[in-house]
């Protein structure tokens, strides 16, 4: 069986990407907003997140990492991060918001998937 995986990205071009890229090694879901997103976490177990930092709308992926860091029931699942910001600052924001790797768009398709299925419990086996 396939990981769960989370995409939380709230550029079209890049969900459409994502999900033909990422299709064959996980599940997918998609959401682009902190509403959408907690409405599909609390429908569906995930394995792994992976978070655009900048989201429309009122919170953004920090945000968003911080509060699932705060949740007994979220704090475990591996996080990464997807940001066009590629400051150390944003780096390090994104490690004290609680995510588990941070990556900078554009990312390398190797890399990315490579990220993902590092920090997929259930692709370890």
């Amino acid at each position: 069986m396939k990981p769960r995986l989370l995409v939380v990205e709230d550029d079209y071009e890049n969900q459409k990407f994502l999900e033909i890229f990422l299709k064959r090694k996980f599940d997918l879901d998609i959401c682009d907003s902190a509403d959408t997103f907690y409405a599909l976490i609390e429908k569906s177990k995930f394995d792994i997140i992976l978070m655009d930092i900048s989201l429309r709308g009122k919170k953004d992926g920090l945000q968003l990492t911080k509060e699932l860091r705060q949740n007994e029931k979220y704090k475990n699942i591996p996080i990464v991060a997807l940001s066009a910001h590629a400051f150390q600052k944003d780096k390090e924001n994104a490690y004290q918001a609680g995510v588990d790797a941070f990556l900078t768009k554009p990312v390398q398709n190797e890399v990315l998937l490579e990220t993902l299925v590092k920090l997929s419990p259930s692709l370890q086996n």
